[in-house]
């Protein structure tokens, strides 16, 4: 194995981010005042040391809307100066006519790699980011994506389970596309009749060859690390998709409110340990190094 890949990790200055800025507000994660702060890339080093992080990925946070170039900009001078991350999954307004000219300011930061508009939408307001359900099927941002494919950049795909037969569909009118899953679909109801919503998503979604399933921020509804939670959804996600379709992430440094890095790592260690070397090298690294294409 050559390592860990951590392929979906946070860093930031307080003060680019409006929503660290502002009154605290209801969170989809919880209270968050220990993360209302910097967290720069030197505590993420801090963090990750000793526990096989060999290469990172960075994804967006959230700036102001019209701050998406600073952002990238920001993280890629990060990166020269420190050596992590290795990738970056900008922010771009894909619900607009044409984002054309937003992929083309992103393309002069060499480590771009893909781009994420967070789609997911809920009942519970607590638990909402867009401002409808259904924007998979908008005509825009299926027109958007699937001109990510002329830049080789993937999509980062965050929606919940009522939302992921129209995921699919628009990963199945953007073929050319990697569509990757944010948070193993981001299970929040763990009835009996959450569980099988969720399954059924998800088979919908591996069901297309272009989609991947990240396999992070499973502390994200329970507020917690479990091994056992973090376990059954791993597995089932794995069985779903298969090794060569999943990628670990730590969702650091959200994932920090409740617990340390190499407690977080031991979790999706155990949750694996079942498979051969090879899928557990694909979970841990190989798959984040292909799809984001690492080198």
């Amino acid at each position: 194995m050559n390592g860990y890949v951590d392929a979906h990790h946070h860093i930031w200055r307080q003060a680019d981010l409006p929503w660290l800025v502002g009154p605290m507000q209801p969170r989809i994660f919880g209270p968050y005042e220990p993360i209302r702060r910097d967290y720069p890339i030197a505590e993420y080093l801090d963090d990750i040391a000793g526990n096989g992080v060999t290469q990172s990925v960075y994804v967006q946070t959230n700036w102001a809307k019209d701050g998406f170039e600073d952002e990238a900009a920001w993280v890629q001078r990060t990166a020269e100066q420190h050596g992590f991350p290795h990738a970056i999954v900008a922010y771009a307004d894909v619900a607009v006519a044409d984002a054309r000219p937003q992929f083309d300011r992103l393309a002069r930061y060499p480590l771009v790699r893909g781009v994420r508009m967070q789609l997911h939408w809920h009942e519970n307001p607590l638990y909402r980011f867009a401002a409808q359900p259904d924007l998979c099927s908008d005509p825009n941002i299926r027109a958007n994506v699937a001109r990510l494919a002329d830049y080789g950049w993937s999509f980062d795909l965050q929606v919940f389970a009522g939302q992921m037969a129209g995921a699919a569909a628009l990963a199945e009118s953007c073929p050319s596309v990697t569509f990757i899953l944010q948070h193993a679909g981001m299970l929040e109801d763990l009835s009996p009749a959450g569980r099988e919503q969720w399954h059924k998503g998800m088979q919908r979604l591996a069901a297309c060859d272009n989609v991947v399933s990240k396999l992070s921020g499973l502390g994200t509804f329970i507020r917690r690390n479990d091994p056992a939670h973090v376990a059954d959804v791993v597995r089932e996600t794995i069985e779903l998709f298969g090794p060569e379709r999943c990628l670990f992430g730590s969702n650091f440094p959200i994932e920090k409110l409740w617990t340390d890095y190499c407690v977080l790592v031991a979790a999706y260690e155990g949750a694996i340990e079942g498979l051969d070397a090879r899928a557990r090298a694909q979970v841990m690294g190989e798959t984040a190094r292909r799809v984001y294409r690492l080198g």
